[in-house]
């Protein structure tokens, strides 16, 4: 990507008017707690009818996988379900599985023709990811995806809680992000 663009905004993913937001999703793609509840309520049942499609076609999405569907009526007009890890202590591949997670997202982003991507704290939540590890492997994941994915103009990282904010910013900060 031509001139790196990464930012954070402290905020509401389901709000972001960008062409795909990402969402932290469960394998089984039936929407759950967290960001995954929250996008899949406010995108109404277009987002669940192209999961269960998919759930149909391939059984789900693995660990560290992603796979797109519509937007529905959330005013980015795509969303990618990536499968973050759960966190049972950094010995199953977790970061492995975490940064993939993020690089496929950026690669069916870029396969798709998109600019502009939203991600939210991927595995932070009830899969317990710890959080600085969380982020400092998801900018490095963006960043080393972003290099092969040239039609990629900006990158937002969502936080909804105050800690993860403080934490994106100081990160991109220090690598000269913002």
């Amino acid at each position: 990507m031509a001139g790196e663009h990464l930012q954070v905004v402290h905020g509401d993913i389901t709000r972001m008017e960008v062409d795909a937001i990402v969402n932290a999703a469960n394998s089984g793609l039936l929407g759950g707690g967290g960001v995954d509840g929250a996008i899949h309520g406010a995108g109404g049942p277009a987002i669940m009818a192209a999961c269960r499609e998919i759930r149909e076609r391939q059984g789900g999405c693995p660990t560290g996988e992603a796979v797109i569907t519509t937007g529905g009526l959330l005013p980015a007009p795509y969303v990618i379900h990536a499968v973050g890890p759960v966190w049972r202590g950094g010995g199953e591949n977790e970061d492995a599985l975490l940064a993939s997670a993020y690089r496929n997202s950026i690669r069916l982003a870029a396969e798709h023709r998109l600019r502009t991507l939203a991600f939210p704290n991927i595995s932070t939540g009830v899969y317990g990811f710890p959080r600085e590890r969380a982020a400092d492997i998801a900018i490095a994941a963006v960043r080393q995806a972003l290099a092969e994915a040239d039609t990629i103009e900006q990158v937002t990282f969502v936080c909804f809680d105050d800690e993860n904010y403080r934490l994106y910013r100081e990160r991109l900060g220090a690598f000269g992000g913002l």
